[in-house]
């Protein structure tokens, strides 16, 4: 945690400052899961959390800067995807285990957050560095394990070495990624919910270690 919380013009909130920040974020999320997020005015999440607008820009210039917030405590939580990928042994059986616990975390961290990734991916979309640095955050804590365990089963010869692991990593990341906003999309094309996390898994097996996995007995 930070070791200080500070206003727009410097001051050190106290208990109740901090507490009053925390709820305007919070309506703010609120908000942003259920309109869209260049109709969410300072207005209306200043009263949602029963204070003024005043109070608002005491802890954040605008709407925007407290949205980088957000999605900044977003990307810090994205560590956790490192855990689910880091130190996995992808032989044989092994691999499709980690590759469905991959695709079922992945998949479940942006569900969980997906109101501020939607507005994260906007932002970066149009060229903003700053989303767009964040964007990132949350993708590199897939994809540089990811890279990592390419080039460890290439040492071992498991992946031929004119495979690229950055190029490997990162498209299957941001394939995921891609998906995960349009998990609802895939239902007009025949395939039901319950279809994509095995298949996404086979996916993700066979660009990882370029082979089918071992059949179950």
């Amino acid at each position: 945690m930070t070791a200080q919380v500070r206003t727009v013009d410097g001051r050190v909130a106290g208990r109740r400052g901090q507490a009053t920040r925390q709820k305007l974020l919070d309506c703010l999320a609120e908000m942003l899961a259920t309109s869209p997020y260049r109709d969410v005015k300072v207005i209306d999440v200043a009263r949602m959390a029963g204070t003024s607008p005043a109070t608002f820009y005491q802890y954040f210039p605008d709407v925007e800067g407290a949205v980088l917030e957000i999605a900044d405590e977003m990307a810090k939580e994205a560590s956790g995807l490192t855990d689910i990928v880091a130190g996995r042994s992808w032989a044989g059986k092994s691999g499709m285990s980690a590759a469905e616990d991959l695709v079922e975390g992945f998949l479940a961290f942006w569900h969980k957050n997906d109101a501020i990734l939607r507005v994260v991916e906007l932002g970066a979309a149009e060229g903003d560095k700053r989303f767009g640095k964040i964007r990132m955050k949350v993708l590199n804590a897939v994809v540089s394990p990811l890279q990592e365990t390419v080039k460890q089963l290439q040492s071992k010869r498991k992946v031929d070495a004119s495979v690229n692991p950055g190029a490997i990593a990162g498209a299957l990341v941001v394939m995921l990624a891609g998906i995960s906003s349009h998990q609802k999309g895939f239902q007009s094309w025949g395939a039901k919910q319950a279809d994509l996390k095995p298949n996404l898994a086979l996916l993700v097996h066979l660009g990882v270690t370029g082979r089918k996995p071992s059949a179950s007995k």
